[in-house]
């Protein structure tokens, strides 16, 4: 009795099934295919990230944006002339009279205060706002105009006046008043002349030449405004100190100069910075507009670490890791124990893996990220593990797989909370995973193994 040879078509459908290098470019070309959800997932974290902007922009609106004080600044008037011929082929001119205006900043300037910061909330989502009471004193030296070689018959000492820069002036809480040598004199909104500060309060200071004789002018002013997310400085004094506290815990310091001390503790941080003119690219006297003072910029920001939605878009970033090492396991459990894997099974596992990461979303903006995570993990470990039961009904391999995820999920977990060191321990474990699958698998012989499946 003959057996009959396997037809071509036969033989080429087994060497499909049970052949390595097949089951490789499957499980590859599945990882591909899986990245389209994942990149899914990263514009839904990216979408919700801006709708917390948009809720961050819709408070602050209200309640007070990002606040910058600027001054103060000593502004005086004074005319100038200017030829105007009456025609292109004439010597005839006549004077046209204008103002222009010359600025003086302070010999010294100090701002101290306190930052209340407060959580506001709307809908789902958080929102840092902050009271801020400040006192800014120091003192100006008298107004020469010398080097700006102007007449002193053109200064209108008259319309001299002293004006504070505020980035926004609907959420000043209280009148401001500024003792001005021992007089005081209210602030009205706008300025001017926008030369130095485009946004802010002035007051009129009705100054005269023989005020001008006096070395030194003390002022000293107090200021309550609300703001969100920051406070910055701009150093118009010759020597400015600015110290300030709050009782947030994570604030991030920003801009042209660090803090030259400062403390963070469980009870909130106080910060102190020393600037002198030297340190800046303007003068303390001009004319008309100076360049570089924005850029000269400091401050603090009521900093969240690290919030719901980075965390989230950083444990994305190792997704495809994760769904390579995880379908890497069932690949070695599938040659070695002959169990049978078909590719729809390693596509449920797969999408399982995503399905994770749109539970840790919606779960962290409810609750906080440690027990979203926890949430999450547990029911997609529980969820595979049970299933892979399924699978190879053997309850070794199904603890086994239960008990990788748990260590991959912790690890995952892990390097999200290390801000700093996240890319070095993330590097490393990558090195011991990939070291650790050498090892074990060193000794296969990976053509034996095919010859085993196809007999």
């Amino acid at each position: 009795m003959t057996t009959e040879k396997p037809s071509f078509l036969e033989r080429l459908n087994n060497w499909l099934k049970q052949s390595i290098t097949i089951r490789l470019m499957t499980i590859g070309i599945l990882i591909l295919l899986l990245l389209i959800p994942i990149s899914m997932v990263e514009n839904l974290i990216g979408e919700r990230e801006s709708r917390k902007q948009e809720a961050i922009q819709e408070v602050s609106s209200k309640w007070g944006e990002e606040q910058t004080i600027k001054g103060l600044v000593l502004t005086i008037p004074y005319k100038t002339y200017n030829k105007v011929f009456e025609g292109e082929k004439t010597d005839k001119f006549k004077l046209v009279e204008s103002i222009e205006y010359a600025h003086f900043l302070p010999e010294k300037l100090d701002i101290n205060g306190d930052i209340v910061p407060e959580i506001r909330y709307r809908g789902i989502y958080e929102v840092i706002v902050y009271n801020s009471k400040m006192n800014v004193s120091g003192k100006f030296l008298a107004p020469n105009f010398d080097d700006l070689k102007i007449d002193n018959a053109n200064i209108l000492w008259g319309n001299a006046f002293v004006s504070l820069g505020l980035s926004d002036l609907r959420n000043i809480q209280d009148e401001v008043s500024i003792k001005w040598n021992g007089q005081q004199y209210f602030f009205n909104p706008g300025v001017e002349s926008n030369d130095v500060i485009e946004n802010g309060i002035s007051a009129k200071l009705p100054l005269n030449a023989i005020d001008s004789s006096n070395s030194k002018i003390e002022f000293s002013l107090n200021i309550n405004f609300n703001g969100s997310s920051s406070l910055n400085f701009i150093p118009l004094g010759k020597i400015t100190q600015v110290n300030i506290k709050s009782k947030w815990q994570t604030p991030s310091f920003e801009g042209a100069f660090l803090p030259d001390k400062r403390e963070i503790n469980n009870d909130g941080f106080t910060a102190g910075w020393r600037v002198l003119h030297l340190n800046r690219p303007y003068p303390q006297k001009f004319k008309g507009e100076a360049k570089g003072i924005n850029e000269s910029s400091f401050g603090v920001k009521l900093f969240v670490s690290v919030d719901e939605y980075q965390k989230s878009m950083r444990s994305a970033k190792y997704a495809s890791m994760f769904i390579a090492l995880t379908f890497l396991i069932f690949f070695f459990v599938q040659v070695l124990n002959g169990v049978k894997i078909h590719p729809i099974q390693y596509i449920m596992v797969g999408l399982a893996l995503c399905i994770f990461y749109t539970l840790l979303i919606a779960l962290s903006e409810h609750i906080s990220f440690m027990f979203s995570y926890l949430i999450a993990s547990v029911s997609i470990i529980g969820l595979i593990t049970l299933y892979t039961k399924s699978m190879f009904h053997r309850a070794l391999l199904t603890r086994l797989v239960g008990l990788i995820l748990t260590a991959l999920y912790l690890f995952i977990y892990s390097i999200i909370q290390m801000e700093d060191y996240a890319l070095l321990m993330g590097s490393i474990g990558l090195f011991v995973v990939l070291a650790t699958i050498m090892y074990l698998s060193r000794k296969i012989n990976w053509y034996e193994i095919k010859t085993k499946g196809e007999e």
